[in-house]
């Protein structure tokens, strides 16, 4: 391995670990009004949101997106699990099974 090679991999982690660390660094010392707090609480939802929506549908360049059957019927008891207990361990837990019990029929 040449030196060149060593320098980019070391360049690209730490341009990778600088914006995830940065932010904490600075928050830390910083006293955030209630508002901002209140909005940063909803980034994770959203993010896992878009990603499970993502999934749900089939893109195929030059046509309309597609229901992809699996997920949707995977989303149903999972959604209703969150719905009831608000616990992410169950909800997940309950994903994974459904989803292995799809599979497991329709494959």
């Amino acid at each position: 391995m040449s030196i060149y090679s060593l320098l980019i991999i070391l360049g690209s982690g730490l341009v990778t670990w600088l914006p995830r660390i940065i932010p904490f660094i600075l928050v830390r010392k910083l006293q955030l009004p209630d508002m901002v707090i209140r909005f940063l609480s909803y980034v994770p939802i959203c993010i896992l949101t878009a990603l499970f929506v993502q999934n749900l549908f089939i893109v195929r360049s030059g046509s309309f997106p597609e229901f992809n059957l699996e997920y949707c019927l995977a989303a149903i008891p999972t959604i209703i699990v969150a719905l009831l207990t608000k616990n992410l361990m169950l909800i997940v837990v309950t994903g994974m099974c459904a989803m292995s019990v799809i599979r497991y029929f329709l494959n």
